[in-house]
């Protein structure tokens, strides 16, 4: 039976994939790194989860590939970790990647490369719910059709983002 720091771990890497293991201990934002990192060691041990890169990333799937567009959901997500109870966001529906619940209100993060403005177009606005957009630079947000709904802006600094 795993520990519930160990099912969250489990549990987030089933639904995403490969995360970069500092996400993963970012994530476990109430547990000191170190003791992250031995929960960690502790899953690996067990083969429940894997290294994968080298150990930059870790899966349940040795033979995994990460998705970058849910790595930059990820890391916007860690911005608000603190107001997100663990087990409250989830692979959302294209075109985005990542659905989350804070206080009462969902958000749903959209990652987008250059060229890639149309997909905003596909996006179904609900009531409670509003959108993180990722983008490689800012005026590049001037190019979206914005869904009528309330919107955010965000950059995660890497080349992946420009289309890499």
């Amino acid at each position: 039976m795993l520990l519930q720091d160990e099912q969250y771990i489990v549990h987030w890497l089933t639904q995403y994939g490969p995360l970069p293991q500092t996400q993963i201990v970012s994530l476990l934002r109430h547990k000191p790194p170190e003791v992250a990192a031995k929960i960690i060691r502790g899953l690996k041990r067990q083969q429940m989860i894997f290294d994968i890169a080298g150990g930059y990333y870790l899966g349940v799937d040795p033979m995994g590939q990460p998705d970058q567009r849910i790595i930059h959901a990820v890391w916007v997500l860690l911005q608000f970790a603190d107001k997100v109870e663990p087990m409250a966001h989830y692979p959302a529906t294209y075109p985005s990647q990542l659905f989350f619940l804070k206080e009462g209100m969902g958000y749903e993060i959209v990652v987008l490369y250059e060229g890639e403005q149309h997909l905003a177009r596909l996006l179904q606005p609900q009531e409670e719910l509003k959108y993180i957009f990722v983008l490689p630079h800012s005026g590049m947000a001037q190019e979206l059709i914005l869904p009528n709904a309330p919107c955010l802006f965000s950059s995660v600094a890497s080349s992946a983002v420009a289309g890499g």
